[in-house]
């Protein structure tokens, strides 16, 4: 894959320094993990949810932190010891995971719930008043009617 160099791009702009780290990180080939699988649904105008399927862990493993733009979901499981057993086999994930989502701008996480295995979080684009589109009325100047010059004759 080609590497896309950005640093003219740094000497022409100013704020935009996040935008092009994120695609130079998009461009870098990395595997990206699959562990837990998740859905990101748009729920309304302006909100979203992140459902992640995180089977086996209670609210006590999971830590959920908003920091500069970046949405981490954390989950460590305690290890239990078998209770009256030896486990023949495990299918049951029970791996620690960090799960990161970039946010846009002014984009806030309003709550999270757990629910039968699944992790919801709702997030909500609260943009400004002052950031928002807003109608400029159209003044109309009345027309005025084309003014007459007077003018005297004077006799000399």
């Amino acid at each position: 894959m080609r590497h896309v160099d950005f640093s003219p791009l740094y000497r022409s702009t100013v704020g935009f320094d996040r935008l092009f780290t994120m695609l130079d990180s998009l461009a870098q080939p990395e595997q990206a993990p699959t562990y837990p699988p998740y859905n990101i649904e748009r729920t309304g105008e302006n909100t979203y949810r992140i459902t992640m399927a995180v089977a086996g862990f209670d609210e006590t493993e999971l830590s959920i932190e908003a920091h500069a733009h970046v949405l981490s979901v954390k989950g460590e499981k305690n290890e239990e010891p078998a209770e009256g057993g030896e486990f023949l086999y495990r299918g049951i994930a029970k791996r620690a995971f960090e799960r990161r989502f970039q946010l846009a701008d002014h984009v806030e996480v309003t709550a999270a719930s757990l629910k039968n295995g699944l992790l919801h979080i709702d997030l909500l684009r609260n943009i400004p008043e002052a950031m928002k589109p807003r109608k400029i009325a159209i003044a109309a100047e009345p027309v005025e009617a084309p003014k007459a010059i007077e003018a005297q004759i004077i006799n000399g």
